[in-house]
């Protein structure tokens, strides 16, 4: 029997919230409005969990011995709403972004690394009467930060994850590096376009054997794949050596990787488009079952190219509100079927094998991607007026 998979933390964090070293905050705002953030080594405090919707406005305040950030999380604990970074030690910084009604994240993280210490935030209704506005080129440049910000969250998350499968798989752990196998991948799926924009790391880090070229060499995910899902005939396991090799060289092109992405500016256009392309992914590889032939493991990246797209176009909502009100209504309700149907396979925190489904449940999977991918071709005329 197949040992299931393990689905990232990210992935569950709107049911499973870490909340090692937050307090239960009923502190009142500061008296300019401000909600008052203490962030230490093992503690985000923060002065309220509810606010009215509308502009709000947080004073980050680092008391611990290490460089921190500050986030506001949208209820998937993925889309970040806002960002404050390199607090120093001693140091404050506001961050002022607009929230509607809803659920939220807040979460410091101290050492700039890790998930972070997170807690439950909630948006109320905003006073009657009240507006929020902002114009077209705001909405623009606020769309593309936060989505730079999620770029380089998903980037370190997937350094921390390849370190820890290398060293697992480097030293002959198979079942931990299996366990790590699909998990680690979903934050490289999320964020594929930006990864495959640099030419000569996609190739290395995520080939898979049908597609190389004559000559090439063999490296990354799916090398080390076929090594723990081996064929039943005709394979030659890697040696201890091949194994340590690939998995230094896995980690070293993850870390520049993560480098390269830390300078990145993106446009509107870029994240609509490389929303179509994480569809076109799903559509190409995935649905079809070629991208993970040895572990069968598609629908844990399945899910993460549909999370990345879900993130490009919630980042870009604003601009479609009262402009593009009816294709905004398409996405969200096709979103929502697709994401519906890829609930109906998981098992445990993670998913059914793919050569687990039955050709009807594929095709089913297929017409809902087809669905969503009409008016995801849109977005991007819809955001750059």
């Amino acid at each position: 029997m197949k040992a299931r998979l393990l689905a990232p933390a990210a992935v569950l964090a709107a049911a499973s919230v870490a909340l090692t070293g937050c307090t239960d905050n009923t502190t009142a705002a500061s008296g300019d409005g401000a909600i008052d953030v203490v962030s230490t080594s093992d503690a985000c405090t923060v002065s309220t969990t509810s606010t009215p919707g509308g502009t709000l406005k947080f004073n980050v305040k680092n008391d611990g011995s290490e460089v921190t950030e500050f986030y506001l999380l949208a209820e998937d604990g993925l889309r970040i709403v806002g960002e404050v970074e390199n607090i120093g030690p001693g140091l404050s910084r506001d961050l002022v972004v607009i929230a509607p009604e809803g659920k939220y994240f807040t979460a410091c993280k101290p050492g700039m690394v890790g998930d972070g210490i997170q807690a439950a935030f909630t948006v109320t209704a905003a006073p009657d009467g009240q507006e929020v506005s902002a114009d077209r080129a705001e909405l623009q440049a606020n769309a593309t930060k936060l989505y730079a910000a999620y770029v380089k969250d998903q980037a370190e998350r997937l350094v921390r994850g390849t370190e820890e499968f290398a060293a697992a798989f480097a030293a002959g752990d198979e079942d931990k590096a299996r366990e790590l196998y699909a998990g680690t991948r979903m934050h490289w799926e999320r964020i594929e376009p930006v990864a495959e924009s640099f030419g000569d790391l996609d190739p290395i880090l995520d080939a898979r054997e049908a597609d190389l070229e004559e000559g090439q060499e063999w490296t990354g995910w799916h090398r080390a794949e076929k090594d723990l899902w081996q064929p039943e005939s005709g394979y030659t396991p890697m040696t201890d050596a091949e194994r340590q090799e690939i998995a230094d060289r896995m980690v070293a092109d993850t870390k520049e990787l993560y480098d390269r992405t830390q300078d990145l500016t993106f446009t509107p256009d870029k994240l609509a488009n490389g929303a179509k392309e994480l569809l076109d992914e799903v559509a190409t590889g995935k649905v079809t079952g070629e991208e993970e032939i040895w572990s069968h493991t598609d629908l844990w990246d399945f899910q993460a190219n549909v999370e990345g797209a879900r993130i490009a176009y919630e980042d870009l909502r604003p601009l479609l509100v009262g402009v593009e009100d009816e294709l905004d209504a398409s996405l969200e309700k096709n979103f929502a079927d697709l994401q519906a149907l890829l609930d109906q396979y998981r098992v445990g925190d993670g998913f059914k094998y793919y050569d687990e489904l039955t050709q009807e449940q594929i095709q089913e999977l297929s017409a809902a991607v087809d669905a969503l991918s009409e008016p995801l071709s849109k977005l991007t005329a819809a955001v750059v007026k």
